[in-house]
């Protein structure tokens, strides 16, 4: 494989009710903070799966290597679920292992952009993968198409909710009805409904109004480059 530098930044998810990092979700960077894009445009795209692996054996190990001790994000295509027994979810739940965390603490997020709608065999190798202990996590939820269906099928145990239900949420009352819709579903099944790219405080009143908990945006911190950066709960 092609050496290519790469490094990675780190995102809190909070509690807010709890004033507490629940989960550091791991981004892709460049050497020197470059975005994911500068880095995949170097990967040849024999190698985009291999290559894959090696940013979340990175991620993991920089991880415990700055203290963290809650959860860790860590972001899959479908293809790698799919891929020799779902090769690479085993690898990287040895890899959680060896350096020491719980698999309780590997979060496996998956974008609903990239799910198969009503595909039967990716929704018993997710489910095979929980049995593992790991938590799964629907990015992106409200921008694809395999909606609703998806929680019924799946039952992840976390969805984020799309940016396009998050921006300017406080001037638009239809974005209110379909997240609070969105809200009373994920209480009924037992979910965790995350809001993800929160930028505005009149984003996060409303949404924090709507029942919501769980947040990731900068308006609570950027990613912090191989650091784990400081956290401004707002309330």
């Amino acid at each position: 494989m092609k050496e290519i530098d790469f490094s990675t930044a780190f995102q809190p998810i909070i509690d807010v009710s709890q004033k507490r990092v629940i989960s550091y979700e791991a981004l892709l960077r460049g050497p020197n903070n470059e975005p994911p894009a500068f880095v995949f445009s170097q990967v040849p795209t024999s190698e985009i799966m291999e290559f894959d692996q090696l940013i979340r054996n990175y991620a993991l190990n920089l991880a415990k290597r700055l203290g963290v001790k809650c959860s860790i994000n860590l972001n899959f295509v479908p293809e790698s679920i799919f891929c020799g027994e779902s090769k690479y979810v085993i690898q990287t739940l040895n890899q959680t292992k060896s350096i020491g965390f719980s698999s309780k603490q590997l979060v496996v997020e998956i974008s609903e952009n990239e799910l198969i709608k009503g595909s039967e065999e990716l929704t018993s190798k997710l489910n095979e993968i929980r049995k593992n202990g790991v938590i799964l996590s629907i990015d992106d939820f409200g921008a694809g198409y395999a909606g609703l269906n998806m929680l019924v099928d799946i039952l992840p145990d976390t969805i984020k909710l799309d940016r396009h239900l998050i921006s300017d949420i406080h001037k638009l009352g239809s974005k209110q009805s379909v997240v609070r819709a969105i809200a009373n579903v994920c209480f009924e099944l037992g979910i965790d409904l995350l809001a993800e790219g929160v930028e505005k405080k009149e984003e996060f009143r409303v949404l924090n109004d709507l029942g919501i908990r769980l947040f990731q945006g900068y308006l609570f911190a950027r990613p912090g480059f191989e650091c784990l950066p400081e956290v401004d709960y707002v309330v």
